[in-house]
């Protein structure tokens, strides 16, 4: 029996959980996608404005490295709605 979209989908969201972070260096836009809950083209709007953390694109593949996602999610903390959470 083939293995539908979303299960693979949750599979993948499951191997991602449950690496520690030395072990995965590196997540691509799907899968960076679907750790934040937006769309793969939010991702590439943000590319195309200068937003988001920064990425490597070798050829056509685009990557996140773990540690510049991370330090975007870090420095996205907001304490209110007026005020960014210090380090």
């Amino acid at each position: 029996m083939p293995a539908t979209a979303t299960s693979l989908t949750r599979s993948t969201q499951e191997a991602i959980n449950t690496l520690s972070p030395g072990d995965r260096r590196v997540l691509n836009e799907n899968e960076l996608a679907q750790r934040w809950g937006i769309s793969p083209k939010t991702l590439q709007r943000w590319r195309c404005e200068g937003r988001g953390p920064r990425y490597l694109k070798l050829s056509k593949r685009v990557s996140y490295a773990l540690e510049m996602i991370l330090d975007f999610e870090k420095n996205a903390l907001h304490v209110s709605t007026s005020e960014r959470a210090t380090a």
